[in-house]
């Protein structure tokens, strides 16, 4: 047989996270890139109509070197744009799950090396063959000052919060006839390298209702970093204790802060993720196009 039989097949595992959804790479051999996975071919597989369709993908590459324990796995995450992020939330709760579904480790804790540090994320209990609750370290967050926010009309709220990723929390008293879209197509490139959008609302009850454009993916149906992003500006600003519920539009993410100083608390994450399908993928026959 002529050698245009031989082909490269990539198995692709597509998890959730409340609609946040990524597709993992457990091996990178095979797919576009040496150390760091080609943007366009990023790009491409995530186009929602004319490839898979995601979030972000995830492949796992080999340990760096860490102080302290060893990492178990180290994680290159690229938003849906082809664009490299510093860390997820969801994503990494993604991953964890990923990993433990597979039997690549034993679990339940595993120790991930982000571009933002090493994260802990830890499967907490089975709901069903699909799911989990899973819960991840965030590090500690910087949460910024207040100041105006002069995008929207009526009485907002600005701070900026590094989460190992940039954000920017504008609060209100209600999420009533925000344009999230337009506004984060706005905000994202307001600052050098981008930024995550999150615009919230008490809930009436201690909790927050959040609307979220992400940096490199846009509209997105939940944000783990962006969550607890505008749980810790929140919390800076009195208006919720230190456990938080964020609502977003696809579901409820549990924010602790059980840091001592309000503007740099230390953050854990809880929800629930969802193994979807794998997939078996032939990059040479994916549709790149600049």
């Amino acid at each position: 047989m002529g050698d245009w039989f031989t082909v490269t097949v990539v198995s692709l595992f597509k998890y959730q996270a409340l609609g946040n959804d990524f597709l993992v790479a457990l091996d990178p051999a095979g797919l576009p890139g040496n150390d760091e996975l080609d943007k366009d071919f990023v790009s491409a597989v995530c186009d929602r109509h004319r490839g898979i369709g995601a979030d972000g993908i995830m492949v796992v590459r080999p340990v760096r070197p860490a102080a302290g324990r060893r990492p178990d796995v180290t994680m290159e995450l690229r938003n849906a744009d082809g664009s490299r992020a510093e860390t997820s939330g969801n994503g990494l709760r993604c991953l964890a799950l990923a990993l433990l579904d597979a039997r690549a480790l034993p679990g339940p804790d595993v120790l991930v090396a982000t571009d933002a540090g090493p994260r802990l994320v830890t499967v907490l209990d089975r709901l069903d063959s699909a799911t989990a609750n899973v819960r991840t370290e965030m590090g500690q967050l910087t949460v910024g000052p207040a100041r105006p926010a002069p995008w929207l009309a009526g009485q907002w709220q600005a701070r900026r919060v590094d989460a190992g990723n940039p954000h920017l929390v504008i609060m209100g008293a209600s999420l009533e006839g925000v344009d999230i879209a337009e506004l984060g197509r706005r905000l994202e490139h307001a600052e050098p390298g981008g930024q995550n959008v999150e615009v919230v609302a008490g809930d009436g009850g201690g909790g927050l209702d959040l609307l979220v454009w992400e940096r490199g993916a846009g509209l997105t149906e939940a944000c783990g970093s962006g969550s607890c992003a505008a749980a810790a500006a929140a919390h800076a600003a009195g208006l919720v204790g230190s456990r938080v519920e964020v609502h977003n539009p696809g579901g409820t993410l549990v924010v602790d802060l059980s840091g001592v100083d309000a503007l740099s608390p230390s953050v854990c994450l809880s929800g629930p993720a969802s193994r979807v399908c794998r997939l078996e993928l032939v990059p040479s026959e994916i549709d790149v196009r600049a």
